[in-house]
């Protein structure tokens, strides 16, 4: 039998009070129903249909979902009155997001929830490798006594590598510090002085799993981090070394994690997280020394408990017309500002993710101009956010969004710059982004026509949609470079869809952007860059 709860906010008489209305379409926390009841008549019905939430959801100001239900276009079209969404958790795949930022609905998450669960989970999954206790168990209960088999490893004074410097592994280096471990960390986009703060060693990627006895991931699941582990990094670690992930399935290399532990490359892993969920026939599993659990690095009552909270304190934030958090959309913007916005903000995310894709080592300063109409614009803030989300997201774990943009960026020591031209250089409006990194600078124009457009890389003129995979090439202007550098995209089957030179003189330095059908491996690069008068190439997919 179906049925469901009503909170009604009544004043002291005890009469029904008109307050605004919130819908909890998922099991949630208590203490996340307890903190609304105050501000909102809420509505508990976990088992609502999506046809049903269509046609019911005019009535609310928020809803509150955790994964069973699916905020959908058709349910965001039909909520005539929502101001906010919020997902009591992390991800936010089961909300379309693009149909709550057109209509002005506010999406938020819990993403601090999590940090100290999973942390715990990944030092639980530590200690079971190191004393091998889930064998330990399996034995004692076939009625064996085997205590010789099951010699472990202490881990005081033992070296533990962090991938990845966010939220979570922040909190694992908590408590591996209370187990006397030393602790290495790799993270190309937090700052040495942060990290020095903290009294830990910032190395490469190399040094690391060189060095470290346990190597834990906590990075984001990203074209840049997929199969970041993969046969050359398990070459370099130790052989008596452990690996976790608690983070994302595909970080990983399955294939060749299998190979490492076949031939005792290296003595164990634990993971949590699976490149295909759940690994049905995966052969990992028939390791002793592989530790797996089915994605529960998340799954507490407190996390739960904590992840209601946050979101009903976010709810009940924008219902008293205050500004939450946790935003993961852009705020609500007046209709005239948003349609100034929009074009500008999908020209902007374009820039941005250019300039992340070839930038090398720690950012170091984000310098942004707007020319033309845009220097009279008066929320140039908003698309200096963007800008920032779009730089950050990639490369951390923890969300960012428009609301914590700055705030990120400065706490990991970014400098950012925001200035203003008149001049837009022939273009009714223009923006200039200029970052800088420990090993690159890179600068990029683009304008927005009827669709965003690069119109300088480096000062170089060129006109490029910024779509699909793209290859940049520094190099200097001689016969036959650009011939050979098309001939060597040919011997490994990449095709050449369009081609810009840009350049100020004939034999100087030049930069060519091509446009490509195929995706342009890491060693194909560096292939690239090996050829004649070739100063350095990137790829980008845009």
């Amino acid at each position: 039998m179906r049925f469901y709860l009503y909170y009604y906010n009544r004043n002291q008489n005890g009469e029904k009070m008109d307050k605004m209305k919130v819908i909890i379409a998922d099991q949630i926390n208590e203490r996340g129903i307890a903190e609304l009841e105050d501000v909102a008549d809420v509505l508990v019905d976990t088992d609502i249909s999506q046809e049903e939430l269509i046609e019911r959801i005019a009535d609310f100001d928020a809803i509150i979902v955790r994964s069973r239900t699916k905020v959908t276009r058709e349910v965001i079209e039909a909520a005539d009155n929502l101001k906010i969404i919020a997902r009591a958790g992390v991800g936010v795949d089961n909300v379309d997001i693009e149909a709550a930022t057109e209509k002005g609905i506010m999406v938020v998450n819990a993403p601090e929830s999590t940090s100290i669960t999973v942390a715990e989970h990944t030092m639980g999954l530590i200690l079971a490798l190191a004393r091998k206790i889930s064998l330990a168990d399996r034995s004692v209960k076939e009625g064996k006594w085997d205590k010789s088999k099951f010699m472990g490893i202490e881990l005081n004074g033992k070296t533990l590598g962090i991938i990845g410097m966010g939220r979570i592994g922040s909190q694992v280096v908590t408590r591996a510090k209370a187990f006397g471990m030393e602790i290495l960390v790799y993270d190309p986009y937090i700052s040495k002085e942060a990290l020095a703060e903290l009294g830990m060693g910032v190395v490469d990627l190399e040094t690391l799993l060189r060095d470290s006895d346990i190597i834990t991931i906590h990075v984001p699941l990203t074209p840049e981090t997929k199969h970041q582990i993969s046969k050359n990094e398990f070459e370099i670690m130790k052989e008596n070394a452990f690996i976790i992930n608690c983070a994302r399935g595909g970080i990983i290399n399955e294939e060749d994690l299998y190979e490492a532990l076949q031939s005792g490359k290296i003595s164990g892993a634990a993971l949590d997280v699976f490149e295909v969920e759940p690994p049905v026939d995966n052969p990992l599993l028939n390791f002793d020394n592989v530790i797996l659990s089915p994605h529960i690095g998340a799954s507490t009552s407190e996390a739960q408990r904590d992840a209601a909270i946050i979101v009903a304190n976010e709810v009940k934030t924008v219902l008293k017309g205050g500004s939450p958090k946790n935003v993961v959309n852009m705020p609500v913007l007046d209709s005239e500002t948003l349609q100034i916005i929009k074009p500008h903000s999908k020209l902007a995310e374009k820039l941005s993710s250019f300039l992340i894709q070839t930038a090398k080592g720690n950012i170091k300063e984000v310098n942004v101009t707007y020319c033309g109409d845009l220097a009279e614009f008066q929320r140039r803030d908003v698309l200096t956010r963007v800008i920032l989300q779009e730089i950050l997201n990639p490369i951390l774990t923890e969300p960012v969004n428009l609301v914590n943009a700055p705030t990120v960026a400065k706490n990991r020591g970014i400098i950012i710059t925001e200035g203003v031209r008149s001049d837009a250089e022939g273009h009714k409006s223009l923006i200039k982004m200029d970052v800088k990194s420990d090993g690159s600078e890179m600068s990029i124009e683009g304008t927005y026509t009827k669709a965003p457009k690069i119109v300088k890389i480096n000062n170089y003129k060129v006109d490029v949609k910024p779509e699909g995979i793209m290859l940049i090439a520094k190099y200097v202007d001689l016969p036959g470079t650009i011939g050979a550098l098309g001939t060597k995209l040919g011997e490994h089957g990449i095709n050449i869809a369009t081609m810009q030179v840009g350049r100020k003189e004939p034999g100087g330095e030049a930069v060519m952007v091509l446009k490509v059908d195929q995706s342009i491996p890491a060693d194909v690069i560096e292939e690239l860059k090996k050829l004649d008068n070739m100063m350095d190439a990137v790829a980008v997919n845009l």
